[in-house]
């Protein structure tokens, strides 16, 4: 006796999900060894470090290219920004491991889209610590070996020149800039500045961050910081004059950064320089992504 037509359908279906949900299996197990291996090259690392008199667990420049390339060769069904929040998750975990961390977030102007954007990128495994204020946050950063800050790149205006708490050169720094890939309706797409203190060798110089002091605004001086790359992202009265957020593409020196104040006007100019980052990366901009 022959199966009717739709019951040899039927049962071919349920063979070819059977067959499916197997090779599922055992992709998530590769996955999962994959991570456990991935887990012993760790330990390998910290012995080396330990060898070498300790370092930085954090990469920043060695972070901003691994994402860029995910991002790029991204292709298929799964959403890029699963892809980017699995890795975030991976790198800072395993950076914890490394070397436990907690970050401490400014959220004077909102906590819900800060503690998004903060498990976006860090994972539920570090701490996530708040403060009301940049202030509470880079005090909290100097004072542990290890921690993470989190502020606005656009911060409150009640917050005042807040970078110069960054100039000295013992003061943390900004070590980053959040997202790593820019890119529409990003899930924790708000710029963030990562502050950490000073690192001596991880840190991206693709764009550099100062904070210049000048005695008051001049007209030009937008255009004239564009005219060498660069932009103006804060001022405030300092108390001595005006303070500038400043940024500049990396291969920009004092000197050139001098000139152009003193071209738009601004006269001798007290400079500091507060941190630096990899430059910002668009996925719209990006040949590669485009293309998938």
């Amino acid at each position: 006796m022959h199966a009717k037509p739709s019951q040899a359908l039927s049962s071919l279906a349920q063979e070819t999900l059977a067959d499916l949900r197997i090779e599922i299996d055992r992709i998530d197990a590769d996955l999962h060894a994959l991570l456990i291996a991935r887990g012993e090259i760790i330990d390998r690392l910290i012995a080396v470090k330990a060898r070498q008199g300790g370092g930085s667990a954090f990469r920043p420049g060695r972070e901003a290219d691994m994402m860029r390339k995910i991002v790029s060769r991204h292709e298929g069904l799964l959403p890029v920004d699963t892809v980017e929040s699995i890795w975030r998750i991976i790198i800072s975990t395993f950076t914890y491991v490394q070397s436990p961390y907690s970050v401490h977030a400014d959220i004077s102007g909102g906590d819900a889209a800060m503690r998004d954007c903060c498990r976006f990128h860090f994972g539920f495994t570090v701490p996530y610590i708040v403060h009301q204020g940049t202030g509470g946050v880079i005090e909290a950063v100097a004072q542990a070996k290890g921690d993470l800050g989190l502020v606005k790149v656009e911060a409150s205006a009640a917050a005042g020149a807040w970078w110069r708490a960054l100039c000295d050169p013992q003061a943390p720094k900004i070590i980053a800039r959040l997202p790593f890939v820019e890119r529409p309706d990003h899930p924790a797409g708000m710029p963030l500045f990562v502050i950490a203190r000073p690192l001596s060798d991880a840190a991206s110089r693709e764009t550099l961050l100062y904070s210049i002091g000048i005695e008051r605004w001049q007209g030009w001086l937008p255009e004239s910081m564009a005219s060498i790359g660069g932009s103006i992202l804060g001022n405030a009265a300092d108390g001595y004059g005006l303070s500038l957020m400043v940024a500049v593409p990396g291969d920009v020196t004092p000197e050139n950064l001098r000139h152009a104040l003193r071209e738009a006007g601004a006269g001798e100019a007290r400079l500091a320089e507060i941190g630096s980052h990899a430059a910002r990366f668009d996925l719209k901009a990006s040949p590669t992504a485009a293309s998938r």
